[in-house]
This record gives structure tokens, sequence and C-alpha cells, in this order.
């Protein structure tokens, strides 16, 4: 496989064979793959002032997952408080550094799941999904990634400029590293733990999802893609800057392109993951 085109799992959220017609959805069937498989799943949830929002995001969450993970970026509202009544089992971890970046890089230095996923608190990601990001990764992929650009998904938080400038980037992706993202500035991904220690994420701002999908893909990680719907953020004002976080993204992309990146080994064990 070449370094810089692995394979992309397009649709990849196929755990079921495709010729077994059962009635039962993939969020009733995906329980008892887990019981088979044995993984724990870590729920990483970055916030900073989202109580208002944490009561459309937790509830949603499925009562399969091991661990849930608050990462608290110093809130002067009352999120960890809400959180804790909603989830009296979620474990708060105090943010390291500021920006996204670091939440996330503090999340997942704290988790004990196999399986990582990356969750907004904000009600932009809906934890609905999970099921189809955790099933992609049982069907053997490593890393997966939402795509708001797939027939299925969509986004209502994207202005007409937002959606050109990702529409660049994923040009610009495909041109410096092969593959075939159809989306690149989406944060909504799920992983096997075990790639952190390849792909060495130093990311501080919302530069930091360029930054994990371009890695993951020239590190040669078997990537999928399944479709998302990116909804509006419930309450609040996003701290996302388009102009200057845009930048942040393609001098990303820039220092990607000239960074020595390892090849994966053996994405599980001794045994390599084999297309699905």
């Amino acid at each position: 496989m070449n370094a810089l085109q692995p394979d992309i799992l397009v649709h990849a959220h196929t755990f079921q064979d495709p010729d077994h017609h059962d009635s039962r959805s993939p969020a009733s069937t995906l329980p008892f793959l887990l019981r088979s498989t044995h993984p724990r799943i870590s729920v990483i949830i970055p916030a900073l002032n989202e109580a208002a929002n944490l009561p459309y995001v937790l509830p949603r969450i499925p009562d399969w997952v091991d661990e849930v993970l608050l990462v608290d970026g110093n809130s002067i509202d009352d999120t960890v408080e809400v959180a804790r009544s909603l989830c009296p089992g979620i474990r708060i971890v105090q943010q390291q550094g500021r920006g996204k970046g670091a939440a996330l890089r503090t999340g997942f230095a704290a988790a004990t799941g196999e399986i990582i996923v990356m969750l907004d608190a904000d009600g932009s990601t809906d934890p609905a999904e999970i099921p189809a990001f955790v099933g992609a990764l049982l069907a053997g992929a490593d890393f997966v990634k939402g795509s708001r650009f797939l027939q299925g998904g969509g986004t209502s938080d994207m202005s007409f400029h937002r959606k050109f400038g990702n529409w660049c980037f994923v040009i610009f992706s495909r041109l410096l590293f092969g593959g075939h993202y159809s989306d690149l500035c989406y944060g909504y991904n799920a992983f096997y733990a075990h790639i952190l220690s390849q792909i060495d994420l130093d990311g501080d701002g919302f530069e930091i999802e360029t930054q994990m999908n371009l890695r993951v893909l020239r590190a040669g990680f078997k990537v999928a893609e399944v479709p998302s719907f990116e909804a509006d953020r419930i309450h609040g004002v996003s701290n996302l800057k388009t102009i200057p976080d845009g930048w942040r993204v393609l001098k990303t992309m820039i220092k990607e392109r000239f960074r020595a990146h390892p090849r994966a080994g053996a994405p599980r064990g001794d045994q390599a993951v084999d297309g699905i």
C-alpha cells in the first residue's frame, strides 16, 4: 500500500453482512458484537461553558459506551455540575493547555478505552451516530472519520464561504497527500487508541482535526469515512473563527506535507487489517 494513498472505506458502516437481511438496526446489533469482541469504548467531550447544551448530548450517548470523559476547559458556568447530574459515572478531566486540540489531547491521555470516540458538547454532533463509527472500526478500519459530504450526511451549520473553503482544503489534501477524503475539517472521529503513539499529535486549536486526518492517512492506517450530519450549535456562540482557524488549517497542511511520517505497523497485534 502506498503510504500516501491507503484504502479509503467510503460508507464503511456495513458491519453486518450486506447479503444478510436482518430487521435489527445497527444500534441494536452493535452491543452483541461488542460483547463478542470486548473492546472498551471511551467517548471524549471537550467542553467550555456548555452547561446549557449538555442535556441534549449526554443522555443520547448509548448505554453500552464504557467510559465518558468530559474535558473541562475551566468553565465558569455549571458545566461540571450539570454533567455529573446527567451522567453520574462521567469522568471530569481538567484540560491542560488552551484550545480544542489541547482539550482533546488531554482526553486522549486520560482515556482507558481501546476505542476512542470524539464528540462535541454543543449538540452539533449526534451521539446516535456512534454505532456507525464503532461498527466501521469493528469491520476492520483503524480510524473512522465523519463526512458531511457523503450521501446520508449533511450540515446546517456551514455558510457558503466555509463550504467553499472546506472544498478547497479537500482538493488540496488530495493533491498533497493522496487518498480520497470527502471532508477534511470535521471533528467527529473514532479510532483505536493504539494509533495515537504513531501519529504524535501536537495541535492546540481546531487544526487538530485536520492534523489527525492527514497523519493517519500518511501513516498508512486503514481509514473509513461514514456519513454524518452536523447540526447547528444549540445554545451559545461557537469559538471557531473562520479566517484565523482556516489559516491555521492551511499552515497545518503545509507543515504536514514536509513532516516525516512513519509507516503504520500491523494495526492490531501481529495481524494487518484487510480491506472490508
